[in-house]
């Protein structure tokens, strides 16, 4: 089973516990000698999930949406996405350089042709700008894609 995910980042310190929660209780739901996680490594929910699929003993592969995507993200993330990758078993890449929103949601589309079924840690709301949540989520709707959506109760983002 091939899983991917997408979801919103910078969430606060008690949404952050129930969303990691909830993912490792989807991944555990699938046996890890056949799970595969496909996974951009952001910080947040990306990185959450591709850390639980490699806890559980699932494989991760990852989607690099340009060669500038690691310089986007908040210092404080480099060491995680750094080890991230290294455990990857396979990379993806976009071909594209600069990190823009058509870069990730290009990385995101990637991600979704790649997988059987997508988590997406979203609150149900448009996207705030191209290549969000909302985006990914009915891009992979469009290409029929089933789309778990996991988002606490009340939560605000």
């Amino acid at each position: 089973m091939r899983v991917g995910i997408t979801g919103h980042r910078g969430l606060n310190t008690d949404v952050e516990k129930k969303v990691r929660a909830f993912l490792t209780d989807r991944i555990r739901q699938h046996d890890p000698a056949e799970l595969v996680g496909v996974s951009c490594i952001a910080d947040g929910p990306d990185s959450w999930f591709a850390e639980s699929v490699l806890r559980h003993g699932g494989r991760l592969e990852v989607v690099v949406p340009a060669t500038e995507y690691r310089k986007g993200l908040p210092d404080w993330h480099h060491p995680v996405y750094d080890w991230l990758i290294s455990r990857a078993a396979d990379i993806h890449h976009t071909g594209m350089t600069e990190s823009t929103s058509e870069a990730h949601q290009a990385g995101s589309e990637i991600l979704v042709g790649l997988v059987d079924e997508l988590m997406a840690v979203w609150d149900g709301k448009p996207a705030r700008g191209y290549g969000g949540t909302a985006d990914v989520v009915a891009y992979a709707e469009r290409t029929g894609i089933p789309v778990q959506v996991l988002w606490p109760d009340g939560a605000d983002r």
